[in-house]
This record gives C-alpha cells, sequence and structure tokens, in this order.
C-alpha cells in the first residue's frame, strides 16, 4: 500500500477545494447572464420590464381598457370671421385732395364720427347752384300759391295754373335731389341755406368699429369707389367651420362647441352653431358652418385660424383614465402588459388616436388591434414612458 505524505494530501484538498470554488462561479456567472440576455432580448422587442417591487414603489397600476358615456365630438376647422354688416369700406362720392386725416388704424371710431377731410372745386359749385335752385324755387312756389288763389277766386285761367303747378312739382324735385346730395357729401342744407359754403368736406364713419387699414395720405387724391380705410366691428365675431360631407348630417343649429386657439395657449373659448350652408365650397367636398363665439374676452381678431369640437350628444366609447396616456415626439401612447412572470412585468408601448376628455377619461382609438381584456398601465405611465427613453438614450 502506497502512503500519502501530509504535504501531498494537503496538495490534494487545495486542488479539491479551488475545483469546487471556480465551479460556483461559473454557475452564478451563467445565471447572471441568463437574467440580462432576458432584459436584453426584452428591450430589444421593444418591451421594458419592470420588477413587481419597482412598480409598487413608483406607484405603478394597472388596469383595463373601459367604455364610457362621453360626449362626442366633431372636429373642424376653419378662421375668424365677421358678417358683411359689421365690416364697411369707406369711400366718396365725389374725389378731391385730402386736407386733414383725423384716425389711425387700430384706433375705435362711432358710426359718424369724421375720419377725413376732403377738398374739391366742385364742392363749392354744388353748394352755389342749390343756392340757386332754392332762389328759384322760392319765386315758383309764390308764383304757384297766386294762381292757386286765383283759381279759388274763379279769376285765373286753368292753363295758367297747370304751367305754375308744373313748373313748382320739378323744381321741387330738383332742390330736394341737389339737398340729398349735399348729405351725401356731408354737407348740412340748412347751412348752405343760411350762406355757410365750405370747401372741405367731411369723410364721416359708416359704422361704429376699429379702423384697419389707411390707404390715403395728406395730399392724396381720393377716388371716387376706391376705398379710403376700412373699419371693422368685432362685436359680432364668428367661426366659419368646414364639416366634411360624412359628418354633415350629424351638425344642427343650437350644438354647443369648444374653440382652440393655438396662438393664445390652447386656450379654450364657447360657442353655438347657428347656420349651416346648403352648397358646398369648392371641390372640398366641405360645407361651410358658422358658429356665434359667446364671449369675446380675448380680443379675437378675424381670420386667425381655430380648431373646434362641436359637441353631437353622448355615445358610449373605449377610454382610458387621463394618467395612462402619456404623449412622445408628437404622438400619444399608451403602455400595454404585453408578459407577467413571478417577479416582472413586461410592457409594450402602443400609439393611440385620442379623442374627447371628460369625468377624468379619455376617448382613445388604439391604431392597432389589441387584446381582448389587455391590461394597460393607468397610473404611473410617465414614470415607464422615462425609463424607455433613458434605454434608448443608453443604446445611441
Amino acid at each position: 500500500m502506497k502512503r500519502i505524505s501530509i504535504g501531498g494530501l494537503a496538495l490534494i484538498i487545495i486542488s479539491v477545494l479551488a475545483f469546487a470554488s471556480c465551479g460556483g462561479k461559473k454557475e452564478t456567472t451563467t445565471t447572471e447572464k441568463t437574467s440580462v440576455n432576458k432584459e436584453e432580448k426584452a428591450e430589444e422587442g421593444g418591451l421594458i420590464t419592470l420588477t413587481k417591487e419597482q412598480m409598487e414603489a413608483v406607484g405603478i397600476e394597472l388596469g383595463g381598457i373601459e367604455r364610457k358615456n362621453l360626449t362626442a365630438v366633431i372636429r373642424a376647422s376653419g378662421q375668424l370671421a365677421v358678417p358683411p354688416q359689421n365690416r364697411a369700406d369707406v369711400n366718396v362720392l365725389f374725389g378731391g385732395i385730402v386736407q386733414h386725416i383725423y384716425v389711425m388704424e387700430g384706433q375705435n371710431v362711432r358710426k359718424g364720427q369724421t375720419l377725413a377731410l376732403l377738398e374739391n372745386a366742385d364742392f363749392i359749385k354744388l353748394q352755389q347752384d342749390y343756392l340757386a335752385a332754392k332762389g328759384g324755387f322760392s319765386y315758383v312756389q309764390q308764383e304757384y300759391q297766386r294762381q292757386q288763389a286765383l283759381k279759388a277766386a274763379d279769376a285765373g285761367t286753368g292753363k295758367m295754373y297747370q304751367q305754375a303747378a308744373a313748373n313748382f312739382n320739378a323744381e321741387r324735385a330738383r332742390l330736394a335731389g341737389m339737398e340729398k346730395q349735399l348729405q351725401q357729401v356731408g354737407i348740412s342744407p340748412a347751412s348752405v341755406a343760411r350762406g355757410n359754403i365750405t370747401r372741405l368736406i367731411p369723410v364721416v364713419a359708416p359704422i361704429s368699429g376699429t379702423v384697419g387699414s389707411i390707404h390715403i395720405n395728406t395730399g392724396s387724391y381720393a377716388e371716387p369707389a376706391k376705398p379710403l380705410m376700412d373699419i371693422v366691428d368685432n362685436s359680432k365675431i364668428h367661426a366659419d367651420l368646414t364639416v366634411y360631407e360624412k359628418d354633415l348630417f350629424k351638425v344642427r343649429n343650437g350644438q354647443s362647441v369648444r374653440f382652440i386657439l393655438t396662438n393664445l395657449g390652447n386656450q379654450e373659448i364657447y360657442g353655438e352653431i347657428y347656420g349651416v350652408n346648403k352648397s358646398f365650397e369648392g371641390e372640398t367636398k366641405g360645407i361651410i358652418v358658422h358658429a356665434a363665439i359667446k364671449a369675446n374676452k380675448y380680443h379675437l381678431i378675424p381670420g386667425m385660424y381655430v380648431t373646434a369640437l362641436i359637441d353631437i350628444g353622448q355615445q358610449e366609447t373605449p377610454a382610458v383614465p387621463v394618467d395612462a396616456i402619456v404623449r412622445a415626439e408628437g404622438k400619444d401612447y399608451i403602455f400595454v402588459a404585453s408578459s407577467e412572470e413571478a417577479e416582472t412585468v413586461s410592457f409594450r408601448k402602443e400609439e393611440v388616436a385620442t379623442g374627447v376628455s371628460e369625468l377624468g377619461f379619455t376617448q382613445i382609438t388604439p391604431l392597432e388591434e389589441l387584446p381582448s381584456g389587455a391590461k394597460i398601465i393607468t397610473k404611473g405611465a410617465f414614470y415607464v414612458l422615462a425609463k424607455s427613453q433613458g434605454s434608448e438614450e443608453e443604446e445611441k
């Protein structure tokens, strides 16, 4: 029997321990690699994997897509406008040199206010002709009254009376026409009759409102039928919305409308449908729908673009809590549970189209069909979005 020395025995024991130690380390490394490979495969498949401890720590809750009775809406876009009777071009019947301009663009004016003064020699002639006509009418009127008296006394002839009556009526009509001309250019016939002949003619505001563009300068020639300036009254501002044929039968007078103005921080204002056109606009197959605005406290201006939501009643629709929806790169998403194990849950980001929000829920339409009874993150979706974006940054 061969004996093993003490030194040899010690060497064997050390070798066995070293082998056992190497084998244990190899097994641990294999387990860690398996876990890492699972996470890498999940990330490669577009999945976000969380442990249940992580979910509990940040308050992530799961639930399903519910069906809620939310207000159904039609989306429409358009522009703000004012009725034709609330917009005016300032014109003159007779041309003239602009002597004074009393207003500036953006200034509020009232109906009848003097905006500018024009000068034209024809204005003086018109007033002179009126005075001459008035003097001639006085003589014709006296002759007519004399013939009336003679006829009543059977002292005159019928022919003379008829001639006097014809002259009286003709001159009266001519005088009335000249008075209208003077009034149209802003001259008072009574003032002219008192001998007050003016060389300056006022240009007055036809409506109350705000002065828009001014197209004249001091010393320029104002031409007839060419607008000198424009005035807009925004008190009756409304929205002209385009609704397409597929939604037309759902729209009617009296429906509520919510307007979103992007240049006012997406602030909402409210209105009501009051008119629906009966003809298509060009080849767009769209109908113009008119909506009155209930309040004008946001300094609205004609021409502003608006997005509108027309309330057409309530309908049962798929909906999720508001906190379940996250927004990234201009799109809306929810997180759907893809797989669940003992200690982890994997989620997939799914794009959705959103609709009306009401009572803490938002209408959604998934762009891809989801499994029946799918679980989604109803609270804490923002944390998962941040984790997914962090993973994408690490990959870069």
